[in-house]
C-alpha cells in the first residue's frame, strides 16, 4: 500500500515537473531545464556551466562561468526548439519572451491536459499493479476487497490531484 502511495506521488511530481516547462508568457529558469551544452566534448546541463537570471518577467539572462562556451550555450538554446531566439551580446545570452498570442496560449493548455492525461493514464497503470498484487496474494475475500477499495480511494485522489494541477496551469496560461 505504501509502496502504491509513494509510486501515485512520484507520477505527480513527475507530471509537475512537466507543466513547469510549459512556459506562461513569462521568463522561467525551470525552462532551459534538460537543455545540455556540449561543454568541452560532453553533454553538461546548462545550469553548470551558466548563471541564469530573470532581470525582467519576460527576460532571461545566461550568463556563462567560462566565456569560451558562449556559442556552444546559444547553439545548444537553438536545438532545443524553444521557440525563442537567443540574443548573443559577447558577454551574455539574453533571451526574450514573446507575449502569448491567444491560439498559443490555448495549444499550451492541450499540451497541459495531454500531459495530465499521461498522468492520469500511470495513475492506473499503478492501480493495475497493486489490484493484481493483492489478487495473487489470496487474502480472505473481505480483506481482499477492502485492500482493493483502498487502493480505488487512492486513485481518486491522485487523479483528484492532477485534475487540480491542470487547472492550476490552464489558469495561469489563459491569464493575460
Amino acid at each position: 500500500m505504501n509502496e502504491t502511495e509513494k509510486k501515485m506521488m512520484q507520477t505527480i511530481e513527475s507530471l509537475q515537473t512537466k507543466l513547469l516547462n510549459i512556459r506562461a508568457g513569462r521568463a522561467n529558469p525551470a525552462m532551459l531545464n534538460g537543455i545540455m551544452v556540449n561543454y568541452y566534448g560532453s553533454p553538461t546541463a546548462i545550469n553548470s556551466v551558466a548563471n541564469i537570471t530573470v532581470p525582467e518577467a519576460r527576460q532571461l539572462f545566461i550568463k556563462p562561468f567560462d566565456r569560451s562556451c558562449l556559442k556552444d550555450i546559444e547553439k545548444a538554446i537553438n536545438e532545443a526548439n524553444l521557440g525563442i531566439a537567443p540574443t548573443n551580446n559577447g558577454e551574455m545570452i539574453i533571451l526574450t519572451i514573446p507575449d502569448l498570442t491567444e491560439d498559443r496560449r490555448k495549444e499550451y493548455v492541450k499540451q497541459a491536459k495531454a500531459i495530465g492525461e499521461e498522468a492520469k493514464v500511470a495513475l492506473r497503470n499503478i492501480r493495475q499493479d497493486a489490484n493484481n498484487e493483492i489478487k495473487k496474494q489470496e487474502l480472505p475475500e473481505d480483506e481482499e476487497k477492502q485492500m482493493l477499495e483502498s487502493i480505488q480511494e487512492l486513485i481518486t485522489k491522485y487523479n483528484k490531484r492532477v485534475d487540480d494541477e491542470i487547472k492550476v496551469k490552464e489558469d495561469e496560461l489563459m491569464k493575460v
